[in-house]
C-alpha cells in the first residue's frame, strides 16, 4: 500500500520528467493548449514559420523556474533572469527544430510500440525505479497494477513521455548510424596516452638571435603583406554610439531593505523563539552558523562584534551579499591575530630626505594635539584611505608589506607612531583595534535588488529618450539631458556579444540591419537598457599596407629568423650525423644554440622543457631511437632531436583498455556530431525572437 501510495503521489511528476534534450518541455508546449484554455494568444517570435505565443514560453519559462527551485532550492536571482530566459528560449527552439526534423526523416513511434515499453521486459527508468526496493528487486506485479489504475490523464501524459523518448531514440540512431571508431583510431590514442619517450636535442633557439643579425627590406615588408593578405582582411563591423539606462538598484532600494531588516532585529530582540526561525522566513541563504573573524564581516559591524556579548542581535549593515543581520552565539580564541589601523602616507618620490621631513612634520603636529582623521583627509596621499580618516580596516599578517605590517603588529592601541618607510612612501601610523577571537553567528542576508518602480523608472527613461532623439538628433539630445554618450568597439555580425553591453543577439541583428546613423528602439542589455544608434559602418575590404607596415616588422623579422634557425640548424645536423658526435658536443661550436634534454613524457602531456610542441611528438615518434631527425620547426625555432627511449605497444594493456576507450572515443564523436548538428539547424534557420517586446 506504501508503494501504491508512493506512485499515486509522484503522478504528476510523470507529467514533467524531462526525457533529454530532444524532448525538453515537448509535452506541455504544444500552441494549442493556452487557445483550449480559452486565454488570448500573443505571437512572441517563430522557428521557421512555427508561432511561439508569449503564453506558451511563460508557461515554460515558469516550468523551469520551478524545476530550478526544487533543485536547489532557491529562486532564479534577478542577476541572472535574462540568462535563464536566453536558456529556455533556447531549448524551446531546440525542440522546435528537432521536432522539424523527425518530421522530415519520417520517424515515428506507434501506439503498440509505446504500449510495448511500458508493460516491456524493461520498463523506463523513470518508472521503474518508483518500484524497486533496498535490495534492487523489481516489483513487476505492483508496477502493472498501479500503472493501469491511473487516471485518463495521468496515462496519457507517460505514454507522451515514453513516445517522445522512444522518437529521441530513433533519431540519435538515424543520426549516428554513420559514425563509428575504427581499431586504428583506438590504437593511436592508446599510444598517445601510454607509450613512453625521452629524447635529447638540439634547439636553435630564435629568440637567441638578435634582431641586428637578420635585414629587413622594404620590400620583404610587401612581400609578407601579400604573402598573408587573408590576415588583414576586414569583415563587415559596426559600431554603435549608445546612452545606457541602468537597472541597478537605487539608493531608496537599499534603504527599504535596511529599513525592512531593522524592523525584524526589533522584533527578534524581543522575541524568545529561535532565531533560526528568522533565518528562515526572512534570510535569502539558506541557514548556517558560521565561525568568522573581524576581516570576515562588515567594516562597521566589525567593532561591534568584538564589543557585543553573546546572544546579541547586530546590524543590518551593507556587505557584499546584501545587507546581513548577526546573532553572535559564542566568541571563540583565534589562533590568529588581526589589527585595525590608519595611516597618512607622505610619498618619497625622487627626493627622500623633503619626504621625510615632511612626514615628521605631520608627526609632530598629531602628537601636539591635532585630529588625526582630519589630517589624513587633508594630506594623506592614499585617497582611498585618506577619505576614511586614514582608516585601512582590519587586516591580518601577509596582507600588507612588511614594514607596515611589524609597525602594525607590534604597536600599542592609540599610539602614533613615527613615520615608518616602506617602498611606497612613509606612513604615520595609528592602531586602533586588535582581535584574537572568532565569532560564532547565524545570520539573516537580504539582496539589495531594483526594486519595480526603479526598473520602471529606467525603461521609462530610455524610451522618452528614444523618443525625443528620434525627433530631433541623438548627440544634442544626450548633451542637453546629460546623458553620457558612450560608444562601442568594432564588432562582428557573428559576434556572440558586443564590448562593453554584453550578448544581444537583437542588438546585433539591428546594427546590421541599419543604416549609418540609424537609431534603434529601447534594448535590454546586461546593465540596463539603452537606446543606441549606428555611427560608423566598416565594410568588407583589407586593411591597406601603410596602416599596419609598422606592424609587419616585427612579424618579418620573426620569420628571417626562422629562416636563419633553419640553416644554423641544418649545419648542426650535418655535423652531428657526419662525426657521430652527440649533440652536446656539437652545440658548443654552433652559434645561438642550446642542449638540453626532455625527461619521460607521453604524446599527449607537456613535454618537459619544451612544452605543448606537437611537430616535437611528431618527429621523436618517426625517428628511431639514437637516431637524429632531420631539422623540426617547432614553436620556439628549430630541433635536431635524438630519440633515446621508446616503450613498445603494451598488447596486454590495450586488450584490457580497448572496449572502455572504444565507448569514450564514440561518445565523444556523438557528442561533437551532436553539437555541429543543432548549430547547423539554428545557423540555417528562420528563427524570430521578439522576447524583447514582453520581457523588460
Amino acid at each position: 500500500m506504501a508503494m501504491m501510495a508512493k506512485m499515486r503521489s509522484l503522478a504528476p511528476a510523470f507529467i514533467i520528467a524531462v526525457g533529454g534534450i530532444f524532448v525538453l518541455f515537448m509535452v506541455i508546449s504544444d500552441s494549442n493548449v493556452m487557445e483550449i484554455l480559452g486565454q488570448r494568444t500573443s505571437v512572441l517570435g517563430s522557428v521557421n514559420g512555427n508561432e511561439i505565443t508569449y503564453q506558451q514560453f511563460n508557461a515554460l519559462l515558469e516550468q523551469a523556474r520551478e524545476r530550478q527551485k526544487a533543485q536547489t532550492g532557491q529562486d532564479i536571482d534577478e542577476e541572472f533572469a535574462e540568462t535563464f530566459n536566453d536558456q529556455v528560449w533556447d531549448a524551446l527552439v531546440t525542440q522546435e527544430l528537432v521536432k522539424d526534423q523527425i518530421e522530415k526523416f519520417g520517424i515515428q513511434v506507434s501506439d503498440d510500440e509505446v504500449n510495448d515499453i511500458i508493460f516491456g521486459a524493461n520498463p523506463p527508468a523513470f518508472l521503474k525505479n518508483q518500484f524497486v526496493d533496498s535490495t534492487g528487486n523489481f516489483n513487476r506485479e505492483l508496477y502493472q497494477q498501479t500503472i493501469l489504475k491511473q487516471n485518463k490523464d495521468v496515462l496519457l501524459s507517460i505514454e507522451e513521455q515514453v513516445r517522445q523518448t522512444r522518437l529521441q531514440e530513433k533519431l540519435q540512431n538515424y543520426l549516428f548510424a554513420s559514425i563509428v571508431v575504427g581499431e586504428e583510431e583506438i590504437k593511436r590514442k592508446f599510444e598517445e596516452q601510454n607509450t613512453r619517450y625521452s629524447a635529447d636535442y638540439a634547439l636553435v633557439d630564435i629568440n637567441m638571435i638578435p634582431d641586428g643579425e637578420v635585414s629587413v627590406s622594404q620590400d620583404d615588408l610587401k612581400k609578407y603583406y601579400e604573402e598573408h593578405l587573408d590576415d588583414y582582411k576586414i569583415e563587415p563591423q559596426r559600431k554603435l554610439k549608445y546612452v545606457l539606462f541602468s537597472r541597478g538598484a537605487s539608493h531608496d532600494d537599499s534603504m527599504l531593505v535596511k529599513n525592512n531588516l531593522t524592523a525584524i532585529v526589533k522584533k527578534a530582540a524581543d522575541d524568545t523563539s529561535s532565531f533560526k526561525n528568522y533565518v528562515d522566513i526572512y534570510s535569502e541563504l539558506p541557514y548556517s552558523k558560521d565561525s568568522v573573524d573581524v576581516t570576515q564581516v562588515p567594516e562597521e559591524l566589525a567593532s561591534k562584534l568584538s564589543q557585543a556579548a553573546p546572544g546579541q542581535i547586530i546590524g543590518p549593515a551593507p556587505s557584499f551579499e546584501g545587507y546581513v543581520v548577526y546573532k553572535l552565539l559564542a566568541k571563540v580564541p583565534s589562533k590568529d591575530t588581526y589589527v585595525r589601523a590608519s595611516h597618512i602616507l607622505v610619498p618619497s618620490g625622487a627626493d627622500d630626505n623633503t619626504a621625510k621631513n615632511q612626514a615628521m612634520d605631520i608627526y609632530n603636529k598629531l602628537t601636539a594635539g591635532a585630529d588625526f582623521a582630519q589630517v589624513a583627509r587633508e594630506k594623506s596621499t592614499d585617497f582611498g584611505s585618506a577619505q576614511k580618516g586614514g582608516d585601512v580596516g582590519w587586516f591580518g599578517k601577509g596582507r600588507m608589506v612588511k614594514e607596515f605590517e611589524d609597525a602594525s603588529f607590534n604597536g600599542k592601541i592609540g599610539e602614533i607612531q613615527k613615520p615608518v618607510k616602506t617602498n611606497y612612501g612613509y606612513h604615520i601610523i595609528k592602531v586602533t583595534g586588535r582581535s584574537s577571537e572568532k565569532y560564532v553567528v547565524e545570520k539573516i542576508v537580504n539582496k539589495v535588488k531594483p526594486s519595480a518602480s526603479t526598473v520602471d523608472f529606467a525603461y521609462n527613461s530610455a524610451t522618452d529618450f528614444a523618443y525625443v532623439a528620434d525627433k530631433n538628433d541623438f548627440e544634442s539630445e544626450a548633451k542637453l539631458m546629460k546623458y553620457k554618450v558612450q560608444e562601442t568597439p568594432p564588432f562582428k555580425e557573428d559576434a556572440f556579444s558586443i564590448p562593453g553591453l554584453g550578448a544581444n543577439k537583437n542588438l546585433i541583428e539591428f546594427a546590421f540591419d541599419s543604416d549609418l546613423n540609424d537609431l534603434s528602439e529601447v534594448y535590454h542589455v546586461q546593465n540596463g537598457y539603452i537606446v543606441a544608434k549606428v555611427s560608423e559602418v566598416i565594410k568588407t575590404g583589407f586593411k591597406k599596407f601603410d596602416e599596419i607596415e609598422a606592424s609587419l616588422k616585427p612579424l618579418v623579422v620573426r620569420e628571417k629568423k626562422y629562416e636563419k634557425a633553419k640553416r644554423i640548424a641544418e649545419q648542426l645536423h650535418k655535423q652531428a650525423a657526419s662525426s657521430n658526435n652527440s649533440l652536446q658536443s656539437v652545440v658548443g661550436s654552433v652559434k645561438f644554440s642550446r642542449f638540453d634534454t626532455t625527461g619521460v613524457f607521453t604524446p599527449a602531456q607537456s613535454i618537459p622543457n619544451v612544452g605543448m610542441d606537437y611537430a616535437f611528438v611528431n618527429a621523436v615518434a618517426k625517428t628511431k631511437v639514437n637516431s637524429l631527425s632531420e631539422p623540426v620547426k617547432g614553436s620556439r625555432g628549430y630541433y635536431v632531436i635524438k630519440p633515446t627511449m621508446k616503450t613498445s605497444f603494451d598488447k596486454a594493456a590495450y586488450s584490457v583498455q580497448r572496449n572502455t576507450m572504444r565507448d569514450n572515443m564514440l561518445q565523444e564523436k556523438r557528442s561533437y556530431f551532436l553539437n555541429q548538428w543543432l548549430t547547423q539547424l539554428k545557423e540555417n534557420a528562420d528563427i524570430e525572437d521578439n522576447r524583447r517586446l514582453f520581457f523588460r
